[in-house]
């Protein structure tokens, strides 16, 4: 595609290939560069027994919670070539996994446990409609005994990765 460098991202034994933002004419990018390689991770658990719609809903709310909290994730503005102006976005790639309840449960107490920055979703979420109920709805509720369906968490590769064993990629 015209404009676009491809970058491969390697997380263990996993790669994928995504799109870069068009690089300036000019840039003084070798060809011969090593590939970008993250120290850190983004990464979402859904539970697995979630409809399509919540999935993308829980993981819009999950991620929303990292960029907000950990500037650091945040990359550079965006800008079209008529110099029209976009929001930031992150600057790696975020990670769906899904996996049983259990599997959940287990990843939420060894991210508490490495003190890991995360954001939970609970089943209670569903029925609320704002903000201020959200965080009642989890505030009412002993750490654990939530009925989390989703988890993001952001840190050292190797620290999510031990964070969410058991977990697969998403589909």
């Amino acid at each position: 595609m015209r404009g676009r460098q491809t970058e491969t991202f390697r997380w263990g034994a996993m790669q994928r290939t995504y799109k870069t933002v068009p690089y300036a004419l000019g840039d003084a990018r070798g060809m011969n560069e090593q590939p970008l390689r993250f120290d850190t991770k983004i990464a979402v658990l859904l539970r697995e027994d979630l409809e399509s719609w919540q999935r993308l809903n829980v993981t819009a709310f999950l991620v929303s919670g990292l960029g907000t909290t950990v500037p650091e994730v945040i990359g550079e503005p965006y800008e079209d070539a008529d110099q029209v102006p976009y929001l930031p976005m992150f600057r790696q790639p975020v990670l769906v996994f899904q996996g049983t309840k259990e599997v959940l449960t287990a990843a939420h107490g060894r991210a508490l446990a490495r003190a890991l920055p995360r954001a939970v979703f609970t089943s209670d979420l569903f029925a609320t409609g704002n903000d201020r109920d959200n965080r009642a709805a989890v505030r009412a509720v002993p750490t654990r005994e939530l009925d989390l369906v989703g988890l993001a968490v952001y840190g050292p590769r190797n620290a999510v990765d031990k964070t969410l064993k058991g977990a697969r990629l998403h589909p």
